[in-house]
């Protein structure tokens, strides 16, 4: 598995499609987020903006290799622990990149009646849920269940809207916690862990669906 991410992530970093996501958070987090702000509002603006973005990561590295690299690669690894590890790849280097906001942030913010630990940990939590949250929408946006491009883009951003505004879901419980919060921080530990269980049902139904379909 191990050799399967570091393959899925070569492919990931060396197409350079990365730079779009992370541009567009990089954007989200420069005009929703000033210096001085309270820390918790603006870690749950950082958390937010990487929902859409994992998603998308997401899609990108399960649509990234060509048919014929794919066939190769699962008859190397099998079929159901390469779809994993390209599945895996984008949600981890978004994680990657929220905890480097959520230093910025917490550098940065305004952390009257919260302390620095403690932001951080609810900024890491939260925006580790939103990344795994639109994990599972970039999953269920993407091949073997929606194949075509056109659909496949429109399902992600429709997909991500609604992970971030319908009730009960893991983002928008994560992040509501940070931008209602009056005080000191609470962990969304239950978002978090919410969070963890939606995208490992998604992956399994993602890499059951992907063989016997592909």
């Amino acid at each position: 598995m191990t050799a399967l991410l570091r393959y899925h992530s070569a492919l990931f970093l060396r197409s350079q499609r990365w730079l779009a996501p992370l541009l567009l958070y990089a954007a989200v987090v420069a005009v929703g987020v000033r210096p001085g702000d309270p820390v918790l509002g603006s870690l749950g603006i950082a958390a937010a903006g990487l929902l859409p973005v994992s998603a998308w990561a997401a899609r990108i590295c399960l649509t990234r290799e060509p048919a014929a690299a794919r066939a190769v690669t699962a008859a190397a690894g099998g079929r159901s622990r390469a779809h994993l590890a390209a599945l895996v790849t984008g949600p981890g280097w978004s994680v990657l990149a929220g905890a480097v906001a959520v230093c910025a942030v917490t550098a940065t913010g305004d952390l009257s009646g919260t302390g620095a630990p403690a932001a951080l940990l609810a900024g890491v939590l939260a925006t580790t849920a939103c990344a795994l949250t639109g994990g599972a929408v970039g999953a269920l946006a993407s091949r073997p269940f929606v194949k075509p491009p056109g659909w496949s883009v429109g399902a992600l951003l429709l997909g991500a809207l609604l992970a971030l505004v319908t009730t009960g879901s893991p983002a928008k419980h994560a992040v509501t916690a940070l931008v209602a919060a009056e005080g000191a921080a609470r962990p969304p530990w239950a978002a978090c862990v919410a969070a963890v269980a939606l995208a490992a049902v998604t992956a399994a139904a993602s890499c059951r669906a992907a063989a016997r379909l592909e």
